[in-house]
């Protein structure tokens, strides 16, 4: 099937282009892209007029939960709230059961997702067996099978000394490690951000530097061993100061930061205990909020994710203290990038494209998605006016757990295209 989209605003920073244009998709490739292009017999005329065309959206780090809890969430499902949200590519965390740590458990995410057929799922290996941070994982069974990088998020690999090993290890096949940054022994009990929100409510804290301390020690064993180091979720100033510095020493260092992150915060979190705002890394001060909002806009910080953590309704509807870490977000990630920055003027088209589209595939090492001619039609549409309640019926994944819930957004992707085929038309995935 081709595809003509009709007046769209293509933004691509790789290619220099931000203009009204229209581009030709064909044989599952960019066409064509120029002014007043003509459908070829047989080609769908999309009009395009008023909206913003920009490569495939790409989340590097999310939960899919498939296999061992499919009650939360399934590869299909979990590519569906992938596809609704705009995203044509998705790398999923290994904190499966099993765990993702061999070639067989690759195969069998990339299996499920070629069935399932509306985005690219690119599975992340575990750094150690089990996630027990005791002995290599089968790393290189996993690269041969398609992982696209190596991380034990959930948990982080405790031990410097098996941090090092797996990054050694890892630097052999040019692939990112991605580091869940937390020293256990400092986060114990911790349910919040240690301060005045763990006092105000009185709860465990969990304090800021737990992460900061494993950010300076991963940052320092990637000096060691020059593998790519990629900090996840980060979540403090000074963590993010610390990854400013690597990066002006010229170390192969990056970082990522969620939407919750960067628009919640440990005041968001009242007496009504809406277990949603439960994080981990938890919610930060208003400060660190202000920190991470200038490193996203400023480009110290690389890319936005969503670490969608779908959970099931009792695993949540409970105790703040035994409900379960973190919330989806795939839906409402690129609708709240619009809303609080793209659209009030703070943040550019362009740079939108760099940490949603651009920077993923770049640290992942995936091939470039570019509006040219001859490019993979991995692309999304986007409709910057459209205004939506969030709801557990605008949520088509599994789980519903979102810390959005009942927000009033303005933004969101209309179509989406992986390989030329149109996953996401007007709205509704396919």
């Amino acid at each position: 099937m081709a595809f003509l989209l009709r007046g769209a605003h293509a933004v691509d920073p790789q290619v220099d282009l931000d203009s009204v244009c229209d581009v030709l998709i064909d044989d599952g490739k960019v066409a064509a892209v120029g002014e007043g292009l003509e459908p070829p017999e047989g080609c769908e005329v999309i009009d395009a007029r008023g909206k913003y065309l920009v490569p495939g959206l790409v989340d590097m780090h999310v939960h899919f939960r498939d296999p061992g809890f499919e009650y939360k969430e399934t590869i299909e499902t979990g590519a569906r709230a992938a596809t609704h949200g705009g995203f044509t590519d998705v790398a999923t965390m290994p904190n499966t059961d099993p765990v993702t740590d061999t070639g067989a458990e690759i195969r069998y995410q990339l299996d499920h997702a070629r069935q399932a057929g509306l985005c690219h799922v690119r599975p992340i290996g575990a750094l150690t067996a089990g996630e027990k941070g005791e002995q290599l994982a089968e790393i290189g069974d996993m690269v041969m099978e398609g992982a696209c990088a190596f991380s034990d998020d959930g948990h982080g690999v405790q031990s410097a000394g098996m941090m090092r090993t797996c990054m050694e290890y890892v630097s052999q096949f040019d692939r990112v490690v991605s580091a869940h940054c937390e020293i256990e022994t400092l986060t114990t009990h911790g349910v919040i951000n240690e301060g005045k929100a763990s006092t105000r409510l009185g709860m465990f804290g969990w304090p800021a530097l737990g992460e900061e301390l494993e950010i300076y020690r991963d940052i320092e064993l990637c000096r060691l061993t020059g593998c790519p180091l990629h900090i996840a979720h980060i979540s403090t100033a000074k963590g993010l100061d610390l990854v400013r510095k690597a990066k002006a020493e010229g170390l192969p260092v990056t970082c990522e930061v969620t939407p919750h992150h960067l628009f919640l915060n440990e005041d968001d979190i009242t007496p009504a205990y809406d277990t949603n705002l439960k994080m981990n890394p938890p919610l930060r001060t208003p400060e660190d909020m202000a920190a991470l909002d200038e490193g996203i806009l400023d480009g110290s910080i690389d890319c936005v994710v969503t670490d969608h953590a779908p959970h099931a309704p009792h695993e949540k509807d409970c105790e703040w203290e035994i409900a379960f870490f973190g919330t989806v977000g795939l839906e409402t990630s690129l609708p709240l990038m619009l809303t609080k920055l793209v659209n009030t003027g703070r943040m550019s088209w362009k740079r939108l494209v760099e940490v949603m589209a651009v920077n993923p595939r770049q640290i992942l090492r995936l091939a470039p998605v570019r509006i040219e001619r001859g490019s993979a039609a991995d692309l999304t549409l986007i409709d910057p006016t459209a205004e939506f309640e969030v709801t557990p019926d605008y949520l088509v994944g599994k789980s519903k757990n979102s810390a959005f819930m009942g927000w009033h957004l303005t933004g969101q992707a209309t179509d989406v295209f992986v390989d030329g085929r149109r996953t996401l038309a007007n709205g509704v995935v396919a």
